[in-house]
C-alpha cells in the first residue's frame, strides 16, 4: 500500500531533483524562516575599488529566477523570524543605553536612570486578575451582594479568575464604559507622552535649582520607552529614562543629578500632564491624564552576576522592552491589518469589547471634529496611532547603526568565502517582482522555523 505525498511535499522532492536545487534552497534557508519575503529580480557585480575590475557578477537567475529578501516585519505574530532580529537589535539597542557598548562609553552605567511605567486612566471597572504576594488569587472586584450599576448590571464580580479567562478587560457593564474617552486617550497617548518628557525637564530643572533656560547647558534627559497593550485594550508605556551631562552619555551628569531626584521627579510630573480632547460638543468635556497607577524604580548595576536577570537589573529591563518591541493591538485581542470598510467589521474575529472600541474608532473617525487625529485608519489599533517603541536622539546607538554593522560584517563573510581580498563596491540593479512563497518553498521555510535557524545562515 503506498501513501501519496502532499503536493508541497512532492513539489519539494520534484525540486530537489533540478540542478539548481542547492542554489534554490540555499535562497530561502538564509532567510530564517520569514514568512512573507519580497521578491527581486535583477543583478549585480562586484568590482575591486583599487583597479576598477570586476571580480563577480550574479543575477536572480541564480536562484531560480528571484532573488528573496526577509519582509522586516517587527510583529511577531506577522512573522517570526523577522520580528526576533527585531526584538534582538531592540535589546542591544536598549542594553547600550544603559551599560554601554556599540559606541556608548561604559562610564554610562554610573549615570542615574529610572525604568519607569505609565498606565492608562480607568474608564471603566472591567474584569481583572488580581494576585498576592504569595500567589493568591484575589476576588476580582468585591462589592456588596446586591449592588448594581445604573444599567442593572452587577457592579463586583466575586471570581477568582483564571489566566486564560476570557473575561479578563472586558467590561462589567458595556453601557457603563467610557468608550469615546479610552479611544480619545488613545489618539492622545503619544502627545501625552510627549508633553511628559518637556514637563519632566521643567521639574528636574526647578528641583535643582536651575533656570529651565540654562538647562540644556548642564544636563540632558534621554529615554527608550515601548507601548505595550493590556488586555482592556489600552496601552501603558515602559520606559527607560536617563539623566546625562550636556552632551548626552559622553558627559558626566552634575553632581546633583541623583537617582532620588529623577524619581521624585517623575511622580510629581505624570499627575500633572493633561491634554484637553476635542468635540466636547460631541463626546463631552474631557480632560486626558495618565492612570494613578505609576510605578518608578532604579535600574540595578549593569555587572553580569547571579542577579543579573533580576527585575531592575539592566538585562532585565532591556529584555522587557524588547519583549513588547514585537507586538502590537493583536495581544489585546485585536486585528493585524488595516479595516478598510466598515462591512469588515461584521466578520472580524475579536471579543465584544475589542469591536466596540473598534465602532467607536469608526464612529469618531467620521465626525469633522476628530477627523485631524485619524481614527478610522487607526481603527484596528484601538485608535492608537503612535510609535511601539521609540528614543531620544542620544540615548545609544541607532537601529539603523545595528543593522549596517551586521550588513558590513556579512559582506566581509561573503568576500572571504569568495576569496576576495582588499576593498570592494556592489553595484546592481533590482526591482520588485512579488513576494510570498510557492507551496514548496513555504515547506522549507516553515522546517526552517522549526529549526531555529537565523537570518543569514
Amino acid at each position: 500500500m503506498t501513501t501519496a505525498l502532499p503536493e508541497s511535499a512532492a513539489a519539494l522532492v520534484a525540486r530537489a531533483s533540478t540542478p539548481e536545487f542547492t542554489a534554490w534552497r540555499r535562497n530561502i534557508v538564509r532567510l530564517g524562516g520569514c514568512t512573507n519575503p519580497i521578491h527581486l529580480v535583477g543583478a549585480a557585480t562586484v568590482y575591486d575599488t583599487t583597479t576598477g575590475a570586476a571580480l563577480l557578477s550574479y543575477g536572480s537567475d541564480v536562484y531560480g529566477g528571484r532573488l528573496l529578501t526577509a519582509c522586516g516585519n517587527r510583529r511577531a505574530t506577522v512573522c517570526p523570524a523577522c520580528s526576533g532580529l527585531y526584538r534582538a537589535d531592540i535589546y542591544h539597542l536598549v542594553r547600550a543605553g544603559l551599560v554601554g557598548g556599540k559606541e556608548v562609553p561604559e562610564a554610562v552605567g554610573g549615570h542615574p536612570r529610572v525604568f519607569a511605567t505609565l498606565t492608562a486612566p480607568g474608564f471603566g471597572p472591567v474584569h481583572t486578575r488580581r494576585e498576592q504576594e504569595g500567589g493568591r488569587v484575589r476576588p476580582c472586584r468585591p462589592r456588596r451582594a446586591g449592588e448594581c450599576c445604573p444599567h442593572g448590571r452587577p457592579a463586583g464580580c466575586r471570581e477568582r479568575h483564571p489566566v486564560d479567562d476570557l473575561r479578563l478587560g472586558e467590561p462589567l457593564c458595556p453601557r457603563c464604559y467610557d468608550y469615546a474617552g479610552a479611544v480619545l486617550w488613545h489618539a492622545f497617548a503619544g502627545r501625552l507622552w510627549h508633553r511628559f518628557g518637556l514637563e519632566l525637564r521643567r521639574e528636574v530643572a526647578r528641583r535643582a535649582g536651575v533656570p529651565r533656560t540654562e538647562f540644556g547647558e548642564v544636563a540632558r534627559l534621554s529615554y527608550a520607552k515601548v507601548a505595550e497593550y493590556q488586555r482592556r485594550g489600552l496601552v501603558h508605556f515602559h520606559a527607560v529614562i536617563r539623566l546625562d551631562g550636556p552632551d548626552g552619555p559622553d558627559s558626566t551628569p552634575p553632581g546633583w543629578a541623583t537617582v532620588p531626584l529623577l524619581v521624585d521627579a517623575v511622580r510629581s510630573v505624570v499627575g500633572r500632564v493633561c491634554l484637553t480632547a476635542p468635540g466636547a460638543d460631541v463626546v463631552g468635556p474631557r480632560v486626558l491624564r495618565f492612570g494613578s497607577q505609576v510605578d518608578v524604580r532604579p535600574v540595578t548595576s549593569h555587572e553580569r552576576g547571579a542577579g543579573e536577570r533580576r527585575s531592575g537589573s539592566a538585562a532585565a529591563v532591556a529584555g522587557y522592552i524588547a519583549k513588547y518591541a514585537t507586538k502590537g493591538a493583536e495581544s489585546a485581542g485585536a486585528v493585524d491589518g488595516r479595516i478598510h470598510d466598515a462591512r469588515e467589521m461584521v466578520t472580524l474575529p475579536v471579543r465584544a469589547h475589542v469591536l466596540r472600541m473598534i465602532g467607536t474608532c469608526w464612529w469618531l473617525g467620521g465626525l469633522p471634529e476628530f477627523a485631524p487625529l485619524g481614527l478610522r485608519r487607526w481603527a484596528h489599533m484601538l485608535g492608537y496611532g503612535g510609535h511601539f517603541s521609540s528614543k531620544s536622539r542620544r540615548y545609544s546607538t541607532t537601529l539603523t547603526a545595528l543593522r549596517q554593522a551586521r550588513a558590513d560584517h556579512r559582506a566581509e563573510q561573503q568576500r572571504a568565502s569568495l576569496g576576495l581580498a582588499g576593498p570592494t563596491v556592489t553595484v546592481g540593479q533590482w526591482r520588485y517582482a512579488g513576494r510570498g512563497y510557492s507551496p514548496e518553498a513555504a515547506l522549507l521555510a516553515a522546517s526552517v522555523r522549526a529549526g531555529g535557524a537565523l537570518h543569514g545562515a
